[in-house]
């Protein structure tokens, strides 16, 4: 496999070195490289953009531009020095996040702002040649932790979606007669109903869960208007005149239905799909810290159940069996072998055929720690994610680091993709690893 890089913010972290940086990770097969977000970090802690955007642009398409924001010419000319560097190599180069906002079209002409969105990449665009497009995190993404969680919860429509929604021509009383039946539903579940219907298909999972027509609206409701978010922005994208690659960070493919993010549906709309291999604990979009919270608060609503009975509503709903996993203690023993034989290989493949171009697959993977503050994986855990893709037919992967590699890590993937980093710690050496000479009081290593 071929392995792409985000450099994640603060961007100076990548700036001071990144020829030493950039030939190690060419040594160790990187072909690819998103960077964001679009800001550089001042003494103070505050933010300033990266450039200054054409305001042109934005008066072309019927927006305001941003306001003027301060700039720092000195660290903008490295910027631009790097992203010539790995232009040079080959690199494909892919922005995260698009920058300042400026104005947007009124709701009813635009009920996903995406004329503000494409002046922004346009602009964008125009700053930076060395980029070919830009990534967008969770496009269309509803929301799908049943607890209140990372902002939200299943059971709401916040007051924007409200907004939107009624400009979309949808009925917000049948969308709240809907969450209203599914909420009373998931709270009165009880043993006989799960053990029934739970191992029954579609068909038991319609029963399980007393879907209605309102509670179909709604679902429908958040498949058409994330669409929607993706075909607008397509569209918008499609008319500035130039190329830009498009892509998308969906939740993984057992989430995906959930979320809104149909990958069959996204295939056409986005260069690149980067399905998010996240399965750590804790934090915020793992799938075993989902899985846990799921199992937890329907445990609350219905005391009735046991933790076995809650997993497999789970599994009723996302299809989601974890392999050894039978009760919530369980997840914090880390993951078994059959995890990646199973789950990572699976969700892989539904990824790679529901797109149906090995090309436009990229998986986003990431080990849990900042910025989701889940509980680490290990360096076996990223060594036998990565093999099962593999398997699965993965080509490419993206790899998050937090905010940069381990050892352990970049040994992994470097051995995998390219030629095996060697441990120097007068060269090339991921800064998240302390360098051996740093318990050595300030000496150095003695000639021998």
């Amino acid at each position: 496999m071929k392995p792409w890089v985000f450099m994640q913010d603060p961007l100076e972290r990548w700036m001071a070195d990144y020829r030493r940086t950039f030939d190690a990770w060419e040594e160790g097969g990187v072909c690819g490289l998103s960077f964001g977000y679009l800001n550089f970090r001042q003494p103070d802690g505050t933010c300033i953009p990266i450039f200054a955007p054409d305001p042109e642009i934005y008066t072309g398409l019927g927006v305001t531009p941003p306001p003027p924001a301060p700039r720092d010419l000195e660290k903008e000319r490295v910027l631009h020095a790097m992203l010539d560097d790995a232009a040079g190599r080959g690199w494909d180069l892919l922005a995260f996040g698009v920058g300042a906002a400026g104005g947007q079209r009124p709701l009813e002409e635009d009920p996903f702002g995406a004329v503000g969105f494409a002046a922004q990449v346009g602009a964008l665009m125009k700053a930076f040649p060395q980029v070919r497009g830009v990534i967008i995190d969770g496009p269309g993404e509803q929301h799908y932790e049943l607890a209140y969680h990372h902002g939200g919860e299943l059971f709401e429509i916040r007051d924007y979606w409200k907004v939107r929604f009624s400009h979309l021509g949808y009925d917000l009383d049948r969308l709240e007669r809907g969450i209203a039946h599914l909420r009373e539903s998931f709270h009165r579940l009880t043993p006989d109903r799960v053990r029934y219907h739970a191992s029954g298909g579609m068909l038991g999972a319609l029963l399980l869960f007393d879907l209605n027509e309102d509670a179909l609206y709604w679902l429908r409701a958040r498949q058409g208007s994330g669409l929607g978010y993706m075909q607008a922005i397509r569209k918008q994208l499609d008319a500035l005149g130039t190329k830009v690659a498009l892509g998308g960070i969906p939740r993984s493919a057992a989430f995906s239905s959930l979320t809104a993010q149909n990958y069959q549906q996204m295939g056409p709309l986005f260069d690149y799909l980067f399905p998010k291999h996240y399965f750590w604990h804790r934090g915020f979009d793992g799938m075993y810290g989902t899985v846990a919270r799921w199992v937890q608060i329907l445990g609350e609503w219905n005391p009735s159940l046991s933790e076995a009975d809650c997993f497999a509503v789970v599994n009723a709903l996302f299809g989601i069996a974890l392999p050894g996993i039978h009760s919530l203690l369980d997840l914090e023993l880390g993951f078994p072998q059959e995890f990646f034989d199973q789950v990572v290989y699976n969700e892989t493949r539904r990824a790679l055929e529901a797109v149906g171009d090995p090309e436009k697959v990229i998986a986003w993977v990431s080990t849990g720690r900042a910025p989701h503050a889940g509980d680490a994986m290990t360096a076996r855990d990223l060594h036998l994610l990565l093999q099962a893709s593999a398997r699965a037919g993965l080509q490419r992967f993206l790899f998050h680091p937090d905010p940069d590699f381990g050892a352990a890590e970049w040994r992994v993937i470097s051995s995998m993709c390219g030629k095996l980093w060697q441990e120097d710690p007068d060269g090339y050496w991921p800064s998240n690893t302390p360098r051996p000479d740093r318990f050595s009081g300030g000496r150095r290593t003695p000639k021998r």
